[in-house]
Parts: C-alpha cells; sequence; structure tokens
C-alpha cells in the first residue's frame, strides 16, 4: 500500500518521473546540433565572421541571444512567492556555498594540475573555468531532471552575487599564489570586477527580470493556475529551442579549432570529465547526507556540477586572447558539460524511481520525522 503524502510545490516541480518524449530525444537533438554547427562551419564559412560580428563584450552576441533564450522560460517557472522556503534551510544554502567556491575550485585546480601540468595555457583556460559558477545552464539541468525550479533560481542567484565579489580574487589565488606556495609554476592575471558584473548582469539579470514580470503579471491577470496550464506549456519550448541553438552557434564557431587539434580538446576534455562527475556525485551525496528532497537534491548536484562557460569564455579572451590556448580551454567546457550532464539528468531520473526520498520538508511539522517515499 503506497502512503500519500501531501507536499508543496518544492516536491511537485519534480513530481513528473519521466521526462516527455522531447526530452527523452534531447540526447539525438544535442547530436544533431553538434553535427549541424560543424556541417555549417565546413559548407558555410562566412557564416562564422557573421554570428561572430557582433558582440555582448567578448561574447558572440547569438551565444547571448541563445543563452537568454534558454533561461527565460526556466525563469518564468519559478513560484517566486514560495523562495522564502529555501533561503530558511541554512544547511542547504551553506553546503551550496562551500561546494560551489570551496570545494569546486580546489577540484578543477587539481584535475588541471594532474592531467594539464605540461600544458600551462590550457591549464589556467581549465581553472577559469572551475572558478566561475554556473548561473545559467544549472537551471535547465534541474528543470529536465524534474528538480526545485525556486531552489535552483536561488543558488543562481547567489552564485551570481560571489561571482561579482570573488571572481577575480579567486583567480589571482588559484593561479598565482597557491601554485607560488606548492612551488609550482605561477600565472599572473587581472580581472575587471566591473566586465563581471557586467556579464552577470546580460545573463542572469535580463532573463530573471523578464521571468519574474511574466509570472507576476500572468498571475495577476487571470490566476496561477490559468498561468501554469496556459502561458508556460506555450512558452517551454523556447528553453529547448535556446539550447540547441546555442550548442549549434557554439560548434560553428569553435568548428575549425574542433577538428585541427583533436588530440589538445580530448587533453582538455578529461579535467572536465573528472570534475563534471565528481562534482555531481559530492553534490548529490551530501544532499542525501542533509535528508532532501528528490528535488532539492539534483538541484544541489547540479548547482555544483555546472558552471557559468560564458564567463570563462570572456575572461580568456580578454586577458589572453582570442586565439589562445586559454579561450580554446574555455570552449570546450560546455562542449563537454552538454552532453554529459544531459547523462547526469538520466542518471538522476533513475536515481529516483529506485532510492527511497524524504517528503517534502514543508508538509511536515516541526519535531515531525520525515517521512521515506517512493515515487509512483
Amino acid at each position: 500500500m503506497r502512503n500519500h503524502v501531501a507536499v508543496s510545490s518544492e516536491s511537485a516541480a519534480g513530481s513528473d518521473v519521466k521526462l516527455s518524449r522531447t526530452d527523452q530525444l534531447l540526447p539525438v537533438w544535442i547530436g544533431a546540433a553538434m553535427v549541424l554547427g560543424l556541417a555549417l562551419d565546413r559548407w558555410v564559412p562566412g557564416l562564422k565572421d557573421v554570428l561572430d560580428a557582433v558582440k555582448v563584450g567578448p561574447t558572440s552576441l547569438p551565444i547571448a541571444l541563445g543563452l537568454l533564450l534558454m533561461m527565460y522560460p526556466v525563469l518564468a517557472k519559478v513560484r517566486y512567492d514560495e523562495i522564502r522556503h529555501i533561503t530558511a534551510d541554512r544547511r542547504m544554502m551553506a553546503a551550496s556555498l562551500v561546494l560551489n567556491w570551496v570545494v569546486g575550485p580546489a577540484v578543477m585546480f587539481a584535475f588541471a594540475w594532474l592531467l594539464l601540468g605540461d600544458q600551462p595555457a590550457y591549464r589556467t583556460g581549465v581553472i577559469l573555468v572551475g572558478l566561475a559558477r554556473c548561473i545559467a545552464m544549472v537551471l535547465i539541468w534541474t528543470d529536465l531532471a524534474r528538480g526545485d525550479r525556486e531552489m535552483a533560481a536561488v543558488l543562481v542567484a547567489l552564485n551570481a552575487v560571489f561571482q561579482v565579489i570573488g571572481y577575480a580574487a579567486l583567480g589571482v589565488f588559484y593561479l598565482t599564489v597557491l601554485p607560488g606556495w606548492l612551488g609550482l609554476d605561477t600565472q599572473s592575471i587581472s580581472v575587471s570586477i566591473g566586465s563581471i558584473a557586467g556579464t552577470v548582469a546580460i545573463f542572469l539579470g535580463i532573463p530573471l527580470a523578464a521571468g519574474f514580470l511574466t509570472r507576476t503579471l500572468g498571475e495577476r491577470r487571470r490566476g496561477r493556475d490559468w498561468y501554469e496550464t496556459t502561458v508556460l506549456p506555450k512558452i517551454g519550448r523556447l528553453a529547448l529551442y535556446g539550447l540547441l541553438f546555442t550548442v549549434v552557434v557554439l560548434f560553428d564557431l569553435q568548428g575549425d579549432t574542433i577538428t585541427s587539434k583533436p588530440l589538445d580538446v580530448a587533453r582538455i576534455a578529461l579535467p572536465l570529465l573528472g570534475y563534471f562527475a565528481v562534482m555531481w556525485l559530492l553534490g548529490f551525496g551530501i544532499a542525501r547526507r542533509l535528508h532532501l528532497t528528490y528535488a532539492r537534491t539534483v538541484s544541489l548536484a547540479f548547482s555544483a556540477a555546472s558552471n557559468d562557460f560564458e564567463l570563462a569564455i570572456a575572461v580568456a579572451i580578454g586577458v589572453f586572447g582570442v586565439t589562445s590556448g586559454q579561450a580554446l580551454a574555455g570552449v570546450v567546457g560546455p562542449l563537454i558539460e552538454v552532453p554529459v550532464l544531459i547523462g547526469l539528468v538520466y542518471a538522476a531520473l533513475a536515481l529516483r524511481r529506485r532510492l527511497h526520498w524524504p517528503a517534502s520538508v514543508d508538509a511536515l511539522g516541526p519535531g515531525c520525522q520525515r517521512a521515506a517515499v517512493t515515487p509512483s
């Protein structure tokens, strides 16, 4: 006999265990987008110059538009009036901060020196990726894995604030100070806090404002039920289109590099693969130790494993140049992250079915024992 427990929207966010038919085929769509991008680079060589001609800072405008299109629908799904329940969980917030700003950079530093010790440019680029905590694609992975959207939005905003405050300082520490202490080669770096704040404002501020206004005005006009059953399904596909468009543009812009330096790309991929796997497993394991619900567990895990590749690429290009090895390492980041984290979405959904999960914390009164529930 199944026990039915009343749950809040935090569990509801993860209530649909099965992916839609479109989402089930997402690896196929991603693979096709990669192939299309490479094909366009070969068959329409002038397209790359057109796509790269207009920039937002050092970032290609088409990539910026793809990311904004990708993030807007997910942020429009967030129930902003329920965010206070997320921020009240201090253990979870502390775990996220430690994973993102202490453990994550240290893990990437270790993998970079272990696997790219003889390649200083690639090593530096990979470390820059590890320092840039995700404020974009983590929302997509959380949504696909039926995670807690409200929690993901809070963690993204938290990462954005710490990114503006601490990215430059962490860059100096991991590229100059710590290697010096360990007797390793050092790399000087100068990053403008203003440029980081501008990147955060564009890639988080715009879609966040749009998503908040869409939900607020929609609910004010016809109510929450109408908004979530009528409006959200109409704009939901924009996230998929934005993701696929971004992948096509990335592979078109970097087609020459990928095809002309496959061994270099493979070497850069190794520390990234290790990093994504370790950080996701750490986030998942810590969330289990904290007895979080499934929805919050995957939100914490994907927040820990994702990175802000647009910031890493922007910094690498701004400091070292567009043709530098550091910039190449930054570009390889999303090329590896996208297929790996798609695989982890499927891993999360499989674990949701196989493991026992606590009921929603909001559904339990003070002092009540958490009940283990098995998804239907």
